[in-house]
């Protein structure tokens, strides 16, 4: 039987974006009576290199995804904090939990505002429209990561620098979540704007999701318009909602129109590892989800032969007597037994239950936003419209869904470290287009026919399975629901009943030990499990 006996962390280092090749150009002599000993700024396009990796790696992909994909029973925590959040017995109260996600995420969001300013007027690139986009659309998305986790942030103070790199406000105010929603349309308005100008100096090869494509970019405006427009819903009189049904339809038309436009940050290897990939393979904390393998199950769904291993690396398929060898033996062995872990109460142990595939999948791209996301959402419109043509396009959805599911499964057996190990074994074949199709309109389609909303939004909590950091919106999309009043993700965690489902993620201690305003709001981590966030209905 395979086991894990070395783990290597290796972490994301990419040389690449700090370094440039340098040669004779009057731009360099134009440099030659600088003080380039002592730069006092970076070009914007290396600083949003750093952005786009940072926001990709370590902000949607990193321990938020991490920690929410147990919340969501994406996966079970069965190993020290992971076990301690699923169990509830303090990690997702304390402030240190996600203090490394939110000092990164105040980082993030103060790299891409100084290249926003760089390029703008008075700025020292200023006429870089098309950069000066991108900082925009990277400013919109990780002030919506922290104010959809934390809810209530330092943001209008935060984040920023004086001329000598120092912090303007060193205990900055705590903004309100509606404020930080207006300042985050702004800003994806302003990208759009900007992006159908022109550059000076390209962005080029440094853009690492679209490599300078500035239609790209304005789709993904567009796109997180619409994700963002349905996320607000229950802040709408109900009277007003179609009309934002209608925002969501407009904007969805004008972004992605196939997964080859979708923000993948796709430049993973043998050293640059996925998040989630990374994660596991040191800590080995989780497990299968039994609540998750419950739905496919009670799907028939194809993906359920797919997206799980045993602990000896042997793709879960079917319950079968296979021969197998071991120490240069023959002998019958059971493999292939479904053994997920019971979501809230885990037996704290390794290498015993089965795990999903995907915590393999080296090189899955991280997904900052997917095709098959915006499919859903224009799916779930149509259908509060009572559009009929909703259900064809959640047909496309679902076949777009485990296509990337498939490119998830891949990455696990091809997954360069692991196959130094000897690899998994895989047992059945790929779910093609045909499958998938065929999948929908046998089984998908009656329960759509039942109950139409409950089973869009069900496929698209299976979708956001996998490797590319998706748990986070099924969290988004799990607390907004239950804000309009409609629980359509049956979640079975044990201490759920107990009141104990995180509503939101407790403030980093970075800024509970320094910062007054954040230390009241604070207090003892346990409003956490109380107050929901202001777009699910709370105040704060």
């Amino acid at each position: 039987m395979k086991r894990i006996f070395l783990h290597i962390k290796t972490a994301l280092g990419i040389a690449f974006l700090w370094s440039v090749a340098l040669s004779c150009t009057d731009e360099i002599l134009d440099e030659v009576n600088k003080d380039n000993s002592h730069p006092q700024s970076v070009d914007a396009k290396y600083i949003l290199a750093d952005v786009i990796t940072s926001t990709a790696f370590s902000n949607r992909g990193g321990d938020l995804n991490t920690y929410l994909a147990t919340y969501v029973e994406h996966e079970t925590g069965i190993d020290n904090q992971l076990w301690r959040a699923e169990t509830r017995s303090g990690e997702p109260t304390v402030a240190s939990t996600f203090n490394n996600n939110w000092s990164n995420l105040y980082t993030t969001l103060k790299d891409a505002r100084i290249a926003l300013a760089q390029c703008s007027a008075g700025g020292i690139q200023e006429g870089n429209d098309v950069t000066k986009g991108i900082a925009e659309v990277l400013a919109a998305y990780n002030s919506a990561l922290i104010t959809d986790f934390f809810g209530d942030v330092p943001w209008s103070e935060a984040a920023l620098i004086d001329e000598t790199g120092s912090p303007l406000n060193m205990t900055p105010k705590i903004d309100k979540q509606e404020d930080i929603y207006k300042g985050i349309f702004a800003l994806l308005d302003a990208a759009i704007a900007d992006l159908q100008k022109a550059d000076i100096k390209t962005i080029g090869s440094y853009d690492l999701l679209y490599g300078g494509d500035a239609d790209k970019w304005i789709k993904f405006a567009y796109g997180l318009k619409a994700r963002y427009t349905m996320r607000l819903l229950k802040t709408v009189a109900e009277a007003n909602r179609p009309a934002e049904y209608d925002k969501v339809l407009e904007y969805i038309a004008k972004s992605f129109t196939s997964a080859d436009e979708q923000a993948a940050f796709a430049i993973y290897d043998a050293n640059n590892l996925n998040p989630l990939f990374d994660f596991q393979w040191s800590r080995d904390g989780l497990a299968a989800s039994q609540s998750l393998a419950e739905k496919l199950i009670a799907r028939n769904d194809p993906r359920l032969r797919r997206v799980f291993v045993d602990a000896g690396w042997v793709q879960v398929s079917d319950t079968a007597t296979t021969v197998v060898q071991d120490d240069g033996t023959v002998e019958e062995k059971e493999v292939g037994i479904y053994f997920p872990a019971p979501n809230g109460d885990p037996r704290q142990e390794k290498y015993v239950y089965n795990t999903s595939t995907f915590v393999y999948s080296q090189t899955a791209p991280t997904l900052l936003l997917s095709y098959h996301e915006l499919l859903f959402l224009k799916a779930e419109a149509l259908e509060r419209k009572s559009d009929a043509s909703a259900k064809d396009v959640l047909k496309a959805a679902v076949i777009a869904g485990i296509a990337n599911t498939e490119v998830n499964v891949a990455a696990a057996f091809s997954a360069p470290t692991v196959l130094g190990y000897g690899g998994l074994e895989e047992t059945t074949d790929a779910i093609d287009e045909d499958e998938a199709a065929n999948y929908f309109d046998t089984e998908v389609a009656p329960l759509y026919d039942a109950n139409p909303l409950q089973e869009i939004m069900v496929q698209k909590y299976l979708a956001f399975f996998g490797a590319s950091g998706e748990s986070p919106e099924a969290y988004n999309d799990i607390r907004r629901l239950k804000a309009l009043g409609e629980n359509h993700i049956e979640l079975k965690n044990s201490k759920n009943a107990d009141g104990k489902f995180p509503l939101r993620c407790p403030y980093g201690n970075d800024d509970t030990t320094t910062n007054p305003a954040v230390q009241a709001a604070y207090g003892n981590g346990q409003y956490v499990y109380t107050e929901n966030v202001w777009w699910a209905g709370g105040t704060r």
